[in-house]
């Protein structure tokens, strides 16, 4: 019997029609310092861009408030002409007072000048992915969902996320819509939305980890760099790899601001981890 970790599947559909290869492409990190501004260097951000399509990615996930803005056009100056298959998922619900604030405001009102914002910044007359970044406390759920289901009625969006939510959340917006994504918090060393990630995989919905490596769990960490010096790779490459085999319904989205690291994230499927590696990491307490 084999020793290595379980082969898993290479790619997902999100909503049955958007084919993507699970290791994906998180473009919060080409901003600057804070999520606020243009990059220190705009070209790196541009090359980083390029490179992961070249390796592959088709993928990416962004925000009109990553900048706020500065994500969303870098990407359709590196890209468009976009690729065929290349999926571009963006988000809103949030707004930006300074760097590292992140107020939320789920208004049907504000959602609008988002979504036609995101739409003229990528260049795009329909977005793949549309992610509701957060539920507000604020603005009753209903009109933030009746406001997404009628932008997908009018072709503005195709498909629909949710970030940051609950089961009980996820339910209530599959009244108005097909929630196809959910983008939580969640590691190897994070797994308070293991529930969520399960309701997601037994309803074939994509399951989009944000900070794949908590750092937070001084005892998990030393598991995973024990790990790591064994397979000469690195704590994120461990942590990427497990993601890929804990669940096939999971997309990565790793960010990164240089394409060194870009290219290292991009080798993490191709670790050769052993079942015994994979149980001491699922073994990581929280």
């Amino acid at each position: 019997m084999s020793n290595t970790a379980t082969l898993f599947e290479r790619s997902f559909r999100i909503g049955e029609d958007l084919t993507v290869n699970r290791l994906g492409y998180g473009a919060m990190r080409i901003t600057g310092k804070g999520i606020w501004g243009p990059p220190d260097d705009k070209r790196e951000a541009i090359r980083v861009l390029q490179r992961a399509v070249e390796l592959g990615v088709n993928f990416i996930d962004t925000a009109d408030s990553y900048g706020p803005h500065v994500s969303e056009e870098l990407i359709a100056e590196a890209l468009h002409p976009y690729p065929a298959g290349l999926v571009i998922a963006t988000k809103g619900g949030l707004m930006r007072t300074g760097p590292d604030q992140w107020p939320v405001n789920a208004h049907p009102d504000h959602l609008k000048h988002a979504l036609e914002g995101s739409l003229k910044r990528l260049k795009l007359e329909q977005i793949d992915l549309y992610q509701l970044h957060r539920i507000d406390p604020k603005v009753p759920e209903e009109q933030t969902f009746e406001f997404l289901k009628k932008a997908q009625q009018e072709g503005k969006i195709k498909h629909i996320g949710l970030s940051e939510i609950s089961v009980d959340n996820i339910k209530k917006a599959q009244r108005y819509f097909d929630a196809v994504s959910v983008q939580n918090l969640y590691s190897v060393d994070n797994r308070k939305w293991e529930p969520v990630l399960e309701y997601c995989t037994e309803n074939n919905i994509a399951f989009i980890p944000w900070f794949p490596l908590n750092a937070g769990n001084v005892a998990a960490q030393e598991k995973i760099k024990l790990i790591a010096q064994k397979h000469g790779a690195t704590t994120h490459q461990v942590a990427l790899f497990w993601l890929l085999n804990h669940a096939n319904n999971i997309l990565l989205i790793p960010g990164t601001s240089s394409v060194e690291h870009l290219e290292e994230n991009m080798k993490a499927p191709g670790l050769d981890l052993t079942k015994g590696d994979i149980e001491i990491l699922d073994s990581i307490s929280l």
